[in-house]
């Protein structure tokens, strides 16, 4: 694997902000030097301890140095970086629906949509929901397909998030936000190696977490809310589609740990009626751990969309 970017942000860099049920929600809008050219991207970052769009510096970083003259839009998801955080139950359909605001109000034109790992049903839930401004996905190390084709019961997922959103659950949070903590976590769960697992990547989460109403999106995640049945819409997802997986990739779930990398590839590729899918060198979390491999995959398939 090759030495990954620095996280230099791009010149062009606009940080802003807009209203989306009385919620105020922040969001990256990059710009190449002169005139932008091909469809927009749209990213849209995982879930975690001190996770936000911060996520995707080293990402937009390599895609600019390649040459690349796309927009990129890199909203923080209600809950998480400088969007608000209140203290309610997040659901994949209330990200989709934030998004689907943010698409007709200030994108207002179809964009390739970026996805990692886990954060797929919000996806799922927004091209369904707003085909006409989607004009591609890419599915960055999704999670075990049996993960999305069954629903967890709502009474278990309530209990849990009831179990969480207590001084329990706030004194959990503090414990996993430890630099201790979240790097037995990246290595155990996310990286390929050790030692991807760097200062930077730490100072990131920790620095993401210090808010502790961060908690509320993570313990949304955790409670399963975004386990449910994905497997009609999923089947239903027209546009264009690229599926990277990781060739250690791995899943947080019992249900998934005995699966390939190519048996989900294919899985996926099996339901998607419009899909393609490449293997990538790393693990769960590709935009990071292995940034010039996938950046160097997906630009043709964002180039064909554009043209």
């Amino acid at each position: 694997m090759q030495p990954q970017p620095s996280t230099t942000i791009p010149v062009g860099m606009q940080t802003l902000f807009y209203t989306w049920q009385n919620y105020r929600c922040a969001y990256d809008r990059l710009a190449p030097d002169g005139s932008p050219d091909g469809v927009p991207l749209l990213l849209l970052h995982p879930i975690g301890v001190g996770l936000s769009r911060t996520f995707w510096q080293r990402f937009c970083n390599e895609w600019y140095r390649t040459g690349q003259r796309n927009l990129i839009y890199n909203p923080d998801l209600l809950g998480c970086g400088e969007s608000a955080m209140p203290q309610i139950a997040y659901y994949p359909l209330d990200w989709a629906k934030q998004l689907q605001y943010f698409l007709q109000t200030v994108i207002q034109t179809p964009v390739v949509l970026v996805v990692q790992g886990a954060l797929l049903p919000v996806a799922i839930e927004l091209a369904h929901r707003q085909p006409d401004l989607i004009r591609g996905l890419v599915m960055s190390g999704p999670p075990a397909r049996t993960l999305l084709a069954k629903a967890n019961p709502a009474w278990q997922q309530r209990v849990s998030w009831n179990l969480f959103n207590s001084p329990l659950g706030g004194g959990f949070y503090r414990y996993a936000r430890r630099s201790q903590f979240l790097q037995s976590f990246s290595i155990r769960q996310l990286f390929a190696t050790s030692d991807a697992v760097d200062s930077e990547w730490l100072a990131m989460l920790k620095e993401g977490s210090a808010d502790l109403a961060s908690r509320h999106a993570v313990f949304s995640f955790l409670a399963g809310f975004w386990r449910q049945d994905y497997t009609a819409k999923l089947a239903t997802i027209a546009q264009p589609t690229l599926v990277a997986m990781g060739e250690q990739a791995s899943s947080i779930s019992r249900k998934g740990k005995t699966e390939t990398p190519d048996e989900r590839l294919h899985d996926y590729l099996a339901c998607l009626p419009n899909s393609e899918g490449t293997k990538l060198p790393g693990r769960n979390v590709l935009p990071y751990e292995a940034t010039t491999e996938f950046v160097r995959a997906i630009v043709p398939f964002v180039e064909r969309l554009s043209g």
